[in-house]
């Protein structure tokens, strides 16, 4: 299904510019001619199901992707920003014993147990040329229900794991964004999401090359480089997350006229601040829309759009796609009540790569995939996502949802960004910790950010504590690992001889 899907848009865009990255340019015919090229690379160095991906978003990383699937393959992308350890483990469970990569990342490939194809040294070149005057080889028979790739989430709750997509699952997300959003192949992509996660692979790698559009790829996020590119290549669509857009908007040189053709400005990964939602509209004259995905769902689930827009809510869902919030028994909870985001259809995975027990605990017998996110559905089908079951903080048995906190917090002028966890207490179960980055310049203290919260929030929701640092524990993808803020909290105690 993808494989075909890219090779009919190719056949009728080829000589239309696919990709731009920091190296070079590539033209559909051209990015087909490379992909044939490294499917007979692939299917001649390994028999193995799986092929591993280490590469930034590029070119190259579309031409091995394409490859991949061409060769029969199921393709794994690896997160070149995990600790080498967790990178080993991630290459041993998914069993691959090849990875296209290049000379950039050689000394951590060699620290990995898989054979390195380093791009730049199996002749690349002379593959291309002897590919483009053959014929092409046959797409491989793929039914739609077959693995097409392996995506390890990012461990924020311990080792990651590996999440089975199909190639049903990734069609019909692609497809489903496409119409959804209203694409069109005359719109131009910037890409500046890693393409090994599940947000960057679908939004900026499959959906340009099945519509036919043009993508504009950045290996690294620097903002003024993104704002230029912004501007020149008069983007259309800007995928990124909301750390991303901070950063933008914090460069002195960013004006209005750079964000002029944006007609998508899609904000996803973590959630979007009031502040800075507002901040766009009233400085640049742009409407951020926010969606929500998980990788397990291919990941889109739902999305604003320009035309159906409704602020602090990550739009509707996709096409296809059920979404319900239960309660505790499972059972649809009424309109504007909060439950557990719940979601079925033809995007959810098939199931965790070889850990049945781990699949079974979230996709129930009946479709439903438990997301672990909590949320509400307003009565027209906008959700509003309010945290994490797991973040859930019971304090004195009343609950507390850290986006709340964390949303009053950032409303102070002095903060920047602030996340919210709950820490065992022996009196009340459990009490808020709030954590605060501040803004450039600006300086508050802690007394002040539990002032300000009190005036605005009930008793039982003040932080009892609130710590200011510089920065906090990021993914990969930049979102805050509460995890490790918990483990950073309870080695406070374990030191200070709290129990």
């Amino acid at each position: 299904m993808l494989l075909p899907a890219f090779l009919d848009t190719a056949s009728r865009h080829g000589r239309k510019l696919a990709i731009r990255d920091v190296r070079r340019e590539v033209t559909y015919d051209q990015l087909v001619v490379a992909a044939a090229a490294l499917k007979r690379f692939i299917e001649s160095e390994t028999r193995r199901e799986n092929i591993g991906i280490l590469l930034p978003s590029t070119a190259a990383f579309a031409a091995s992707f394409y490859g991949g699937l061409w060769a029969g393959k199921t393709v794994v992308p690896l997160n070149f920003l995990l600790h080498p350890t967790e990178l080993k483990a991630v290459v041993a469970d998914s069993g691959v014993d090849l990875i296209l990569t290049c000379n950039h990342f050689e000394d951590l490939v060699r620290q990995l147990p898989a054979r390195a194809a380093f791009l730049e040294r199996i002749g690349l070149k002379w593959r291309y040329l002897l590919s483009k005057i053959r014929s092409f080889p046959p797409v491989p028979a793929v039914r739609p229900d077959d693995l097409a790739v392996i995506l390890y989430t990012s461990g924020t709750t311990g080792m990651p794991r590996g999440v089975c997509l199909s190639h049903r699952n990734l069609y019909h997300d692609v497809t489903a964004c496409i119409e959804h959003t209203h694409m069109d192949p005359e719109q131009r992509f910037l890409g500046v999401l890693p393409l090994f996660h599940t947000f960057g692979l679908t939004a900026l790698l499959l959906a340009p090359t099945i519509l036919g559009a043009g993508c504009s790829y950045h290996a690294r996020f620097q903002p003024l480089d993104v704002l230029r590119t912004l501007a020149e290549d008069q983007i259309s669509i800007f995928i990124a997350i909301p750390s991303m857009y901070a950063a933008l908007a914090r460069a002195k040189s960013a004006s209005p006229e750079m964000f002029r053709s944006l007609r998508l400005p899609i904000s996803g990964g973590e959630p979007l601040s009031p502040d800075l939602y507002d901040e766009y509209r009233d400085r640049f004259g742009v409407t951020i829309l926010e969606g929500y995905g998980l990788t397990e769902t291919s990941p889109v689930v739902a999305v604003n759009l320009p035309w159906a827009n409704r602020a602090g809510t990550v739009g509707t869902p996709l096409p296809g796609v059920e979404v319900m919030s239960a309660g505790e028994d499972g059972r649809p909870v009424p309109p504007g009540e909060s439950g557990e985001i719940c979601v079925r259809g033809p995007t959810v995975m098939r199931g965790y790569y070889n850990r049945p027990d781990d699949t079974a605990a979230v996709l129930g017998p009946d479709g439903w995939l438990h997301t672990g996110d909590l949320g509400r559905i307003d009565p027209d089908g906008f959700i509003s996502i309010t945290g994490r079951k797991k973040d859930l903080i019971i304090v004195g048995g009343e609950n507390v949802f850290p986006r709340e906190v964390e949303t009053v917090l950032e409303q102070h002028p002095a903060v920047a960004e602030s996340s919210v966890i709950g820490v065992s207490d022996p009196s009340r179960g459990e009490v808020v910790v709030g954590f605060v980055i501040p803004r450039e310049g600006a300086s508050v203290t802690p007394l002040e950010l539990r002032d300000f919260c009190r005036d605005r929030l009930a008793g039982f929701k003040v932080p009892r504590q609130i710590i200011i640092d510089r920065d906090l524990p990021r993914g990969p993808t930049g979102k805050v690992l509460k995890r490790v803020l918990r483990a950073r909290m309870q080695d406070q105690r374990a030191c200070a001889g709290v129990s």
